[in-house]
């Protein structure tokens, strides 16, 4: 949280003069700047959230991430890898639109339609032992982006429940997180972090 500091005086944003968006906008970049963090405190919820997995929530992120990095994939989708999850506290039906919600600003079209529909592809995995049709996939079937989630799930992420794998830890990929989240090319307030 902001340490409050000077507000805005209007009690509508109809109302707002010039004088008040300079004090909002201002206050916003030293907040934005502090948003790697907050993606990193709330990634570490999920440490020691199994939900009956064979490995916790956190080590399946760091798994995944770590396949990932260790395949020669970029910054950025070793990013989205690490983040694909992080929506389970807070999204329990939707996560995968919670991860791709966050990561929107900072990654390629891609990398967010992976982040975003990850879970219906992951479904092929174990959806039809829940009862659920495991070829949900095929409604994207077609979609230019089919094959690279298909390949991100298959590779890294139904892949990532080892409990003897060695993954890199949180604090290796915290720079990458840092390098990211610092760097918005999809968003509509990028020109406010420009200016």
């Amino acid at each position: 949280m902001q340490d409050g500091g000077e507000r805005a005086k209007f009690t509508a944003m109809a109302k707002g003069t010039q004088e008040d968006w300079s004090i909002i906008g201002g206050q916003f970049m030293g907040y934005a700047r502090g948003l790697a963090d907050r993606v990193l405190a709330h990634l570490k919820l999920l440490d020691g959230d199994f939900g009956g997995f064979p490995i916790d929530r956190l080590q399946h992120s760091l798994q995944t991430a770590t396949r990932a990095h260790r395949d020669g994939r970029g910054e950025d989708y070793v990013v989205m890898a690490l983040l694909h999850d992080i929506g389970d506290t807070l999204g329990s039906y939707n996560h995968p639109d919670i991860a791709a919600a966050i990561l929107r600003p900072f990654v390629s079209e891609e990398l967010h339609w992976i982040a975003q529909q990850h879970g219906a592809f992951q479904g092929y995995y174990f959806f039809h032992y829940l009862g659920l049709d495991r070829d949900a996939r095929e409604a994207f079937r077609g979609h230019r982006y089919f094959d690279a989630c298909a390949e991100f799930c298959e590779k890294y992420d139904q892949a990532a429940f080892d409990p003897a794998y060695q993954s890199e830890s949180l604090q290796f990929f915290e720079p990458m997180v840092r390098r990211i989240f610092a760097r918005p090319i999809n968003s509509i307030y990028a020109k406010i972090e420009a200016a």
